[in-house]
Protein backbone atom coordinates (compact mmCIF):
# COMPACT_ATOMS: atom_id res chain seq x y z
CA UNK A 1 0.00 0.00 0.00
CA UNK A 2 0.93 3.87 -0.53
CA UNK A 3 0.23 6.53 1.60
CA UNK A 4 -3.27 7.30 -0.17
CA UNK A 5 -4.20 3.73 -0.07
CA UNK A 6 -3.63 3.21 3.52
CA UNK A 7 -5.81 6.19 3.93
CA UNK A 8 -8.99 4.61 2.08
CA UNK A 9 -8.25 1.16 4.01
CA UNK A 10 -8.69 2.82 7.21
CA UNK A 11 -11.85 4.68 6.37
CA UNK A 12 -13.17 1.16 4.97
CA UNK A 13 -12.91 -0.12 8.73
CA UNK A 14 -14.97 -0.08 11.34
CA UNK A 15 -13.82 0.98 15.16
CA UNK A 16 -14.68 1.89 18.11
CA UNK A 17 -11.37 3.34 19.62
CA UNK A 18 -12.60 6.61 19.92
CA UNK A 19 -12.39 7.97 23.40
CA UNK A 20 -11.28 4.72 24.98
CA UNK A 21 -8.39 2.79 25.93
CA UNK A 22 -6.07 0.34 24.56
CA UNK A 23 -5.46 -2.44 27.08
CA UNK A 24 -5.70 -6.18 25.51
CA UNK A 25 -5.10 -6.68 22.00
CA UNK A 26 -8.11 -9.74 21.90
CA UNK A 27 -10.24 -7.30 23.43
CA UNK A 28 -10.26 -5.18 20.36
CA UNK A 29 -11.45 -6.38 16.46
CA UNK A 30 -9.45 -7.51 13.60
CA UNK A 31 -10.63 -4.30 12.41
CA UNK A 32 -9.11 -2.09 15.17
CA UNK A 33 -5.92 -3.97 15.03
CA UNK A 34 -5.33 -3.10 11.13
CA UNK A 35 -6.50 0.34 11.77
CA UNK A 36 -3.95 0.71 14.51
CA UNK A 37 -1.06 -0.96 11.83
CA UNK A 38 -1.72 1.00 8.99
CA UNK A 39 -1.84 4.30 11.06
CA UNK A 40 1.82 3.17 12.37
CA UNK A 41 3.01 2.64 9.09
CA UNK A 42 1.06 6.14 7.76
CA UNK A 43 3.38 7.56 10.50
CA UNK A 44 6.22 6.20 9.72
CA UNK A 45 5.89 7.21 6.28
CA UNK A 46 5.66 10.56 7.08
CA UNK A 47 8.50 10.81 9.39
CA UNK A 48 10.42 9.21 6.66
CA UNK A 49 9.37 11.62 4.39
CA UNK A 50 10.53 14.52 6.73
CA UNK A 51 6.70 15.60 7.10
CA UNK A 52 4.96 16.60 10.58
CA UNK A 53 2.73 14.55 12.52
CA UNK A 54 1.77 17.46 15.45
CA UNK A 55 -1.78 16.97 15.63
CA UNK A 56 -1.35 18.71 19.27
CA UNK A 57 -0.88 22.24 19.90
CA UNK A 58 -0.27 21.29 23.27
CA UNK A 59 -1.70 18.87 26.04
CA UNK A 60 0.34 16.14 28.16
CA UNK A 61 1.45 12.63 27.75
CA UNK A 62 1.43 11.10 31.29
CA UNK A 63 4.10 7.58 31.78
CA UNK A 64 3.24 5.52 34.64
CA UNK A 65 6.52 3.63 34.86
CA UNK A 66 6.21 1.06 38.42
CA UNK A 67 8.69 -1.28 36.95
CA UNK A 68 12.41 -0.67 34.99
CA UNK A 69 11.96 0.79 31.29
CA UNK A 70 14.74 1.80 28.74
CA UNK A 71 12.86 0.69 25.31
CA UNK A 72 9.01 1.19 25.93
CA UNK A 73 9.86 4.30 27.78
CA UNK A 74 11.86 6.01 25.53
CA UNK A 75 9.14 4.81 22.84
CA UNK A 76 6.28 6.48 24.43
CA UNK A 77 8.29 9.57 24.63
CA UNK A 78 9.23 9.75 21.01
CA UNK A 79 5.56 8.85 20.10
CA UNK A 80 3.63 11.51 22.45
CA UNK A 81 6.57 14.02 20.57
CA UNK A 82 5.33 13.02 17.53
CA UNK A 83 2.18 14.13 17.92
CA UNK A 84 3.11 17.52 19.86
CA UNK A 85 2.47 15.92 23.44
CA UNK A 86 4.88 17.10 26.18
CA UNK A 87 5.83 14.46 28.65
CA UNK A 88 5.05 14.22 31.97
CA UNK A 89 6.30 11.37 34.62
CA UNK A 90 3.96 10.78 37.15
CA UNK A 91 6.56 9.42 40.10
CA UNK A 92 4.43 7.82 42.74
CA UNK A 93 6.65 8.74 45.78
CA UNK A 94 6.68 12.27 44.64
CA UNK A 95 2.74 12.40 44.54
CA UNK A 96 0.30 12.20 47.72
CA UNK A 97 -0.60 8.89 46.66
CA UNK A 98 1.65 8.08 49.74
CA UNK A 99 -0.58 9.99 52.03
CA UNK A 100 -3.70 8.22 50.92
CA UNK A 101 -4.72 9.81 47.57
CA UNK A 102 -7.14 7.33 45.66
CA UNK A 103 -6.78 6.06 42.35
CA UNK A 104 -9.86 7.82 41.26
CA UNK A 105 -8.84 11.14 42.85
CA UNK A 106 -5.12 10.75 41.08
CA UNK A 107 -6.34 10.04 37.70
CA UNK A 108 -8.35 13.14 37.34
CA UNK A 109 -6.04 15.63 39.13
CA UNK A 110 -3.55 14.79 36.55
CA UNK A 111 -5.58 14.80 33.80
CA UNK A 112 -6.82 18.11 32.94
CA UNK A 113 -4.81 18.88 30.11
CA UNK A 114 -3.70 15.53 29.67
CA UNK A 115 -4.55 13.31 26.65
CA UNK A 116 -2.96 10.17 26.81
CA UNK A 117 -1.60 8.03 30.17
CA UNK A 118 0.55 5.35 29.59
CA UNK A 119 0.85 2.74 32.02
CA UNK A 120 3.68 0.09 32.39
CA UNK A 121 2.42 -2.51 35.56
CA UNK A 122 3.47 -5.89 35.18
CA UNK A 123 5.39 -6.50 38.57
CA UNK A 124 2.06 -8.10 40.20
CA UNK A 125 0.11 -10.87 38.92
CA UNK A 126 -3.72 -9.90 38.98
CA UNK A 127 -2.66 -6.20 39.48
CA UNK A 128 -1.42 -4.65 36.47
CA UNK A 129 -4.25 -4.76 34.14
CA UNK A 130 -6.70 -4.25 36.77
CA UNK A 131 -5.34 -0.97 37.27
CA UNK A 132 -5.63 0.36 34.34
CA UNK A 133 -9.00 -0.80 33.89
CA UNK A 134 -9.88 1.73 37.28
CA UNK A 135 -7.61 4.37 35.80
CA UNK A 136 -9.98 4.04 32.52
CA UNK A 137 -12.96 4.10 34.70
CA UNK A 138 -12.08 7.09 37.04
CA UNK A 139 -11.43 9.20 33.83
CA UNK A 140 -14.31 8.16 32.23
CA UNK A 141 -16.40 9.42 35.33
CA UNK A 142 -14.28 12.48 35.43
CA UNK A 143 -15.46 13.52 31.68
CA UNK A 144 -19.04 11.95 32.26
CA UNK A 145 -19.05 14.49 35.04
CA UNK A 146 -17.73 17.53 33.80
CA UNK A 147 -14.99 17.40 35.33
CA UNK A 148 -12.38 16.79 32.54
CA UNK A 149 -13.71 18.20 29.51
CA UNK A 150 -11.60 15.48 26.99
CA UNK A 151 -11.24 11.84 27.87
CA UNK A 152 -7.86 11.43 28.02
CA UNK A 153 -6.64 7.48 26.48
CA UNK A 154 -5.07 5.04 28.72
CA UNK A 155 -2.44 2.80 26.59
CA UNK A 156 -1.39 -0.52 28.35
CA UNK A 157 2.50 0.04 28.18
CA UNK A 158 2.97 -3.64 29.87
CA UNK A 159 0.83 -5.19 32.46
CA UNK A 160 0.64 -8.89 33.78
CA UNK A 161 -1.31 -9.80 31.24
CA UNK A 162 -0.83 -8.34 27.89
CA UNK A 163 2.11 -6.27 26.03
CA UNK A 164 0.10 -4.71 23.29
CA UNK A 165 2.46 -2.34 22.36
CA UNK A 166 5.12 -4.87 21.70
CA UNK A 167 3.67 -7.46 20.21
CA UNK A 168 1.75 -5.02 17.84
CA UNK A 169 5.51 -3.70 16.92
CA UNK A 170 6.35 -7.46 16.58
CA UNK A 171 3.48 -7.71 14.36
CA UNK A 172 4.22 -4.78 12.45
CA UNK A 173 7.74 -6.08 11.91
CA UNK A 174 6.52 -9.86 10.66
CA UNK A 175 4.29 -7.67 7.55
CA UNK A 176 7.10 -5.91 6.90
CA UNK A 177 9.64 -8.56 7.08
CA UNK A 178 7.33 -11.09 5.03
CA UNK A 179 5.66 -8.74 2.99
CA UNK A 180 2.17 -8.45 3.94
CA UNK A 181 -0.23 -9.90 6.46
CA UNK A 182 -0.97 -12.38 3.91
CA UNK A 183 1.43 -13.69 3.95
CA UNK A 184 2.08 -14.83 7.47
CA UNK A 185 -0.81 -17.18 7.09
CA UNK A 186 0.04 -20.76 7.81
CA UNK A 187 3.35 -19.39 9.03
CA UNK A 188 4.87 -21.27 12.24
CA UNK A 189 6.10 -19.29 15.05
CA UNK A 190 7.45 -21.22 18.20
CA UNK A 191 7.16 -18.92 21.22
CA UNK A 192 9.23 -20.37 23.42
CA UNK A 193 10.71 -20.26 27.16
CA UNK A 194 14.72 -19.86 27.16
CA UNK A 195 17.04 -20.19 30.38
CA UNK A 196 17.91 -16.84 32.05
CA UNK A 197 20.00 -16.63 35.48
CA UNK A 198 17.63 -14.40 36.58
CA UNK A 199 14.17 -14.89 37.84
CA UNK A 200 10.38 -13.01 38.11
CA UNK A 201 10.14 -11.73 34.20
CA UNK A 202 6.78 -10.99 33.41
CA UNK A 203 4.38 -13.06 31.53
CA UNK A 204 3.01 -10.72 29.21
CA UNK A 205 5.21 -10.94 26.22
CA UNK A 206 4.30 -14.61 25.51
CA UNK A 207 0.64 -14.27 26.77
CA UNK A 208 0.95 -11.35 24.12
CA UNK A 209 2.58 -12.97 21.10
CA UNK A 210 -0.11 -16.56 21.14
CA UNK A 211 -2.96 -14.05 22.07
CA UNK A 212 -1.97 -12.19 18.95
CA UNK A 213 -0.27 -13.55 16.23
CA UNK A 214 -3.22 -16.87 16.29
CA UNK A 215 -5.91 -13.91 15.05
CA UNK A 216 -4.08 -13.63 11.81
CA UNK A 217 -3.89 -17.48 11.03
CA UNK A 218 0.09 -17.98 11.85
CA UNK A 219 0.37 -21.94 13.21
CA UNK A 220 2.00 -21.06 16.95
CA UNK A 221 3.28 -23.44 18.96
CA UNK A 222 4.31 -22.72 22.56
CA UNK A 223 7.43 -24.81 24.60
CA UNK A 224 8.50 -24.24 28.17
CA UNK A 225 9.44 -26.56 30.52
CA UNK A 226 6.79 -28.29 33.33
CA UNK A 227 5.96 -25.42 36.21
CA UNK A 228 6.37 -22.58 33.83
CA UNK A 229 2.72 -22.02 32.96
CA UNK A 230 1.02 -19.02 31.52
CA UNK A 231 -1.80 -17.86 33.16
CA UNK A 232 -4.93 -20.89 31.63
CA UNK A 233 -7.44 -17.99 30.46
CA UNK A 234 -5.17 -16.88 28.14
CA UNK A 235 -4.23 -20.24 26.04
CA UNK A 236 -7.84 -20.30 26.04
CA UNK A 237 -8.18 -16.75 24.47
CA UNK A 238 -4.99 -18.60 21.34
CA UNK A 239 -6.85 -21.59 21.41
CA UNK A 240 -9.78 -19.90 20.36
CA UNK A 241 -8.08 -17.02 17.93
CA UNK A 242 -6.32 -19.67 16.45
CA UNK A 243 -9.91 -21.51 15.22
CA UNK A 244 -11.77 -18.69 14.15
CA UNK A 245 -8.77 -17.32 11.85
CA UNK A 246 -7.41 -20.76 10.23
CA UNK A 247 -4.21 -20.78 12.22
CA UNK A 248 -3.52 -23.47 15.07
CA UNK A 249 -2.28 -23.31 18.32
CA UNK A 250 -0.36 -26.32 20.15
CA UNK A 251 1.75 -26.64 23.16
CA UNK A 252 4.49 -29.08 22.48
CA UNK A 253 6.77 -30.49 25.22
CA UNK A 254 10.84 -29.25 23.82
CA UNK A 255 11.95 -26.46 22.25
CA UNK A 256 13.96 -28.28 19.38
CA UNK A 257 10.25 -29.66 18.38
CA UNK A 258 9.00 -25.77 18.72
CA UNK A 259 11.82 -24.76 16.27
CA UNK A 260 11.85 -27.49 13.69
CA UNK A 261 10.46 -26.22 10.64
CA UNK A 262 9.37 -22.95 12.14
CA UNK A 263 9.63 -19.83 10.04
CA UNK A 264 9.97 -17.43 13.14
CA UNK A 265 11.11 -18.01 16.63
CA UNK A 266 10.84 -16.00 19.73
CA UNK A 267 13.14 -17.59 22.71
CA UNK A 268 12.29 -15.33 25.73
CA UNK A 269 12.29 -16.13 29.57
CA UNK A 270 9.50 -16.26 32.04
CA UNK A 271 8.58 -16.95 35.36
CA UNK A 272 5.47 -18.91 35.55
CA UNK A 273 2.15 -17.74 36.69
CA UNK A 274 1.89 -19.90 39.99
CA UNK A 275 5.80 -18.24 40.66
CA UNK A 276 4.23 -14.28 40.27
CA UNK A 277 1.20 -14.78 42.29
CA UNK A 278 3.73 -16.23 45.12
CA UNK A 279 6.03 -13.10 44.23
CA UNK A 280 2.60 -10.94 44.31
CA UNK A 281 1.72 -12.05 47.75
CA UNK A 282 5.41 -11.55 49.43
CA UNK A 283 5.70 -7.87 47.70
CA UNK A 284 2.25 -7.07 48.87
CA UNK A 285 3.58 -8.13 52.73
CA UNK A 286 7.13 -6.53 52.35
CA UNK A 287 8.30 -10.08 53.19
CA UNK A 288 11.75 -9.30 51.92
CA UNK A 289 13.18 -12.91 53.42
CA UNK A 290 10.55 -14.64 51.17
CA UNK A 291 11.21 -12.91 48.50
CA UNK A 292 14.63 -14.04 48.76
CA UNK A 293 13.62 -18.01 49.39
CA UNK A 294 11.34 -17.56 46.19
CA UNK A 295 14.76 -16.03 44.14
CA UNK A 296 16.91 -18.28 45.36
CA UNK A 297 14.65 -21.63 44.47
CA UNK A 298 13.33 -20.29 41.49
CA UNK A 299 17.10 -19.20 40.00
CA UNK A 300 17.87 -23.39 41.25
CA UNK A 301 14.82 -23.86 38.97
CA UNK A 302 15.99 -22.60 36.26
CA UNK A 303 19.43 -23.79 36.64
CA UNK A 304 17.79 -27.59 35.97
CA UNK A 305 16.99 -26.32 32.31
CA UNK A 306 20.00 -24.35 30.66
CA UNK A 307 19.99 -26.70 27.78
CA UNK A 308 16.54 -24.34 26.87
CA UNK A 309 18.74 -22.38 24.79
CA UNK A 310 18.74 -20.66 21.48
CA UNK A 311 21.84 -22.19 19.71
CA UNK A 312 23.17 -22.57 16.06
CA UNK A 313 21.68 -26.20 16.49
CA UNK A 314 18.39 -25.41 17.26
CA UNK A 315 18.40 -22.88 14.64
CA UNK A 316 19.55 -25.21 12.08
CA UNK A 317 16.08 -27.15 12.81
CA UNK A 318 14.03 -24.54 11.94
CA UNK A 319 12.51 -24.22 8.24
CA UNK A 320 15.92 -24.49 5.53
CA UNK A 321 17.82 -23.05 8.71
CA UNK A 322 16.71 -19.68 8.00
CA UNK A 323 14.15 -18.76 10.79
CA UNK A 324 13.59 -15.24 11.47
CA UNK A 325 14.92 -14.82 15.37
CA UNK A 326 12.56 -12.62 17.78
CA UNK A 327 12.99 -10.92 20.50
CA UNK A 328 11.67 -8.14 22.67
CA UNK A 329 14.83 -7.19 24.33
CA UNK A 330 17.05 -6.95 26.66
CA UNK A 331 18.17 -10.38 25.53
CA UNK A 332 20.49 -12.66 27.81
CA UNK A 333 22.90 -13.52 25.42
CA UNK A 334 25.39 -16.52 26.30
CA UNK A 335 28.88 -14.80 27.05
CA UNK A 336 28.03 -11.32 26.08
CA UNK A 337 25.90 -10.20 28.66
CA UNK A 338 25.50 -13.18 30.76
CA UNK A 339 28.27 -16.51 31.34
CA UNK A 340 24.82 -18.80 30.17
CA UNK A 341 21.51 -16.85 28.74
CA UNK A 342 18.53 -17.31 25.99
CA UNK A 343 20.41 -17.14 23.15
CA UNK A 344 24.15 -18.33 21.93
CA UNK A 345 26.24 -14.72 21.10
CA UNK A 346 26.33 -15.85 17.55
CA UNK A 347 22.80 -16.39 16.69
CA UNK A 348 22.16 -12.89 18.46
CA UNK A 349 24.63 -11.21 16.45
CA UNK A 350 23.17 -12.52 12.78
CA UNK A 351 20.28 -11.33 14.26
CA UNK A 352 20.88 -8.06 15.90
CA UNK A 353 19.85 -5.78 13.43
CA UNK A 354 16.66 -7.57 12.90
CA UNK A 355 16.17 -6.92 16.30
CA UNK A 356 16.35 -3.45 16.47
CA UNK A 357 14.22 -2.96 13.43
CA UNK A 358 11.26 -5.29 14.86
CA UNK A 359 12.04 -2.72 18.36
CA UNK A 360 11.81 0.41 16.22
CA UNK A 361 8.07 0.09 15.17
CA UNK A 362 6.93 0.32 18.77
CA UNK A 363 7.11 4.67 18.97
CA UNK A 364 4.93 4.19 15.59
CA UNK A 365 2.40 2.02 16.85
CA UNK A 366 1.93 3.37 20.57
CA UNK A 367 1.51 6.89 18.54
CA UNK A 368 -1.22 5.08 16.24
CA UNK A 369 -3.18 3.95 19.40
CA UNK A 370 -2.72 7.84 21.06
CA UNK A 371 -4.08 8.84 17.87
CA UNK A 372 -7.19 6.22 17.65
CA UNK A 373 -8.13 7.23 20.99
CA UNK A 374 -8.54 10.17 20.56
CA UNK A 375 -9.31 11.02 17.05
CA UNK A 376 -12.94 9.80 15.42
CA UNK A 377 -11.91 10.22 12.11
CA UNK A 378 -8.16 8.93 11.91
CA UNK A 379 -7.87 8.69 7.75
CA UNK A 380 -9.04 12.40 7.65
CA UNK A 381 -6.45 13.46 10.17
CA UNK A 382 -3.99 11.60 8.47
CA UNK A 383 -4.88 13.16 5.19
CA UNK A 384 -4.30 16.45 6.67
CA UNK A 385 -1.17 15.73 7.93
CA UNK A 386 -0.07 15.03 4.54
CA UNK A 387 -2.10 17.86 2.63
CA UNK A 388 -0.07 19.74 5.39
CA UNK A 389 2.91 19.03 3.91
CA UNK A 390 4.87 20.81 6.91
CA UNK A 391 8.19 19.76 7.16
CA UNK A 392 9.81 18.60 10.49
CA UNK A 393 13.33 19.56 9.91
CA UNK A 394 14.22 22.69 8.05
Amino acid sequence: MDYSQRLDAIKKLKTNLYNGDFLLTWQRTLDELLAILYTAEALKELHDGNLSAKVFDSGLAISLFRDNSTRTRFSFASAANLLGLKVQDLDEGKSQLAHGETVRETANMVSFLSQVIGIRDDRYLGAGHTYMKEVGGALQDGYDQGVLNQRPAVVNLQCDVDHPTQTMADLLWLKQHFGSLDNLKGKKIAMTWAYSPSYGKPLSVPQGIIGLMTRFGMNVELAHPKGYDLIPEVLDIARKNASESGGSFKQVEGMEEAFRDADIVYPKSWASYQVMGKRTDLLRARDTEGLKELEKSCLAENANHMDWECTEEKMKLTRDGKALYMHCLPADITDVSCKHGEVAASVFERYRIETYKEAGYKPYIIAAMILACRFKDIGAVLGELKKRNLPRMM
